[in-house]
């Protein structure tokens, strides 16, 4: 089988050791092997990123834009065989993991456009005959640290607009999906990015993610993953002077009041929880329903559950995959016990599902009787497990959906446009949706969250400018 490398510095190098990429639908199947990068190569990586930036920062935003949209172009074509990729690799079914890298070179295709859009500005100042223009430049060398539910979504939103705002690259993919992170790498290495400009470390966090995290070379990280992790990182870069975006997960919470349209909601509350396995930071594994609607609420979202079914990512038949490996499945199960110990009910789900393949199959549970003192209310789980807790009306509600380190996506079901503008402007959460799940946000516009959800300046969109330039505001008196 062919081992997959490391990038660096326009060439593909061996690493240190092999690590074999499973498919979590059938643990049979080896999708492929690739090579472990340690510190030493990280930081040849590092100084390779460094040596091309003088080169990369002044290139012309046709330049740029040219590269981005060749690698989105590509994306693009090979939605079906790349989709199929990433559903063997990280266990989303097919139309999922199509949409995904449909995500990823639209991303770049945006990017492709942002970066012929760079504006400054041009001031008067408050000195006669002076003026002052703001522009905005590469931070420098970034380095990307991303997790291993988006195996290429997540490395497009942030690899398009480093590159397209003049910075040079290490991205350190996630350990357990490396695969989708190697094609783009690939076909970033014909896009006419000079060596150096993109480079690919594989391997694991306690090395690679280290390394770039502690490394003078690398001016800022943007990182994406848990909140423990997310703060070793953050102290690690902060603590040497350096720039630190992150994204560090969720426990969304989703109201759902009396007047709300029943099947409206059970739609987002389902849609936006178990599916994709649960498996996503904006899930709404939070649902707090008011008195006239919980009992129909949770009966429906009980029914809906056990009529999904779970199976292979590439057939057709399934709603949702696998748990993406053996540990996440015993995470899940360690909080379904939480919770029956806590005194609230498993109404249907969290068993081992049994197919023709060998994989982590686990059926989608829905909790009832809960509240929101329960560790496995107030915990991400990261699993197919949704909780629905009881309010006594909207005030109560909002400050249940409220009470929680997390603050990341929040959303309202109801009909009532005052409690849904209410809602709006009084939930603590960075992002927030009405009459729709919580999982599902647009590529153009601001993503992150609040409280432990987020450190730092937003993703995607315009938005990403912030972190990824540095102003430098001059002055010029005419002689």
């Amino acid at each position: 089988m062919t081992i997959h490398r490391n990038f660096i510095d326009g060439a593909w190098v061996e690493g240190s050791g092999v690590s074999k990429n499973i498919n979590p639908s059938d643990v049979s199947d080896v999708i492929g092997e690739y090579t472990r990068a340690d510190a030493a190569q990280t930081h040849d990586a590092i100084a390779a990123a460094r040596a091309a930036l003088p080169g990369w920062r002044v290139a012309t935003p046709q330049q740029r834009a040219d590269a981005l949209d060749f690698v989105g172009t590509e994306l693009l074509a090979r939605r079906d065989e790349l989709g199929r990729l990433l559903s063997r690799e990280e266990g989303k079914i097919l139309a999922e993991g199509t949409g995904e890298v449909v995500r990823a070179g639209q991303l770049f295709k945006f990017y492709a456009q942002e970066a012929l859009r760079v504006a400054g500005d041009i001031l008067p100042s408050l000195r006669t005959g002076v003026t002052v223009d703001v522009r905005y430049e590469p931070v420098g060398v970034v380095g990307l640290i991303t997790p291993w539910n988006f195996p290429i979504a997540i490395p497009a939103w942030k690899a398009a607009p480093a590159l397209a705002y003049g910075n040079t690259v290490v991205l350190k993919p996630a350990e357990l999906t490396p695969a989708l992170a190697w094609v783009m790498t690939e076909i970033i290495s014909r896009s006419g990015i000079p060596a150096g400009v993109f480079n690919l470390v594989m391997g694991p966090g306690r090395e690679v993610g280290n390394a770039l995290a502690q490394s003078e070379g690398v001016d800022a990280v943007s990182f994406t993953g848990s909140v423990a992790t997310g703060q070793t990182v953050r102290e690690m870069v902060a603590g040497r002077g350096g720039r630190v975006q992150e994204e560090m997960g969720g426990k969304s919470p989703l109201v759902v009041l009396d007047d709300a349209d029943l099947e409206n909601a059970v739609g987002c509350a389902i849609g936006g929880s178990v599916i994709s396995t649960g498996q996503r930071c904006t899930s709404n594994t939070r649902i707090i329903a008011t008195p006239g609607i919980y009992d129909r609420l949770l009966e429906a979202m009980v029914d809906r559950c056990r009529g999904l079914r779970v199976g292979h990512a590439l057939d057709a038949q399934s709603h949702l995959g696998p748990v993406v490996d053996e540990r996440q499945f015993e995470v899940n199960e360690s909080y379904l016990e939480i919770a029956r110990n806590e005194g609230a009910d498993v109404l249907c789900g969290g068993e081992r599902v049994s197919r023709e393949t060998d994989g982590f199959f686990m059926s989608p549970a829905v909790i009832g009787n809960a509240n929101n003192t329960m560790r496995h209310v107030r915990e991400e789980i990261f699993g197919p497990v949704v909780s629905v807790l009881k309010a006594g009306d909207y005030e109560e509600a909002l400050a249940i959906a409220n009470d929680s380190d997390l603050a990341l996506s929040s959303g309202i079901c109801t009909r009532s446009l005052k409690y849904a503008e209410d809602f709006k402007a009084r939930s603590d959460s960075g992002m927030v949706m009405v009459n729709l799940p919580t999982a599902g946000v647009d590529y153009h516009v601001p993503f992150g969250g609040r409280k432990k959800s987020s450190y730092g300046t937003r993703e995607q969109g315009r938005a990403a400018r912030e972190f990824f330039t540095s102003s430098k505001t001059s002055y010029t008196l005419p002689l």
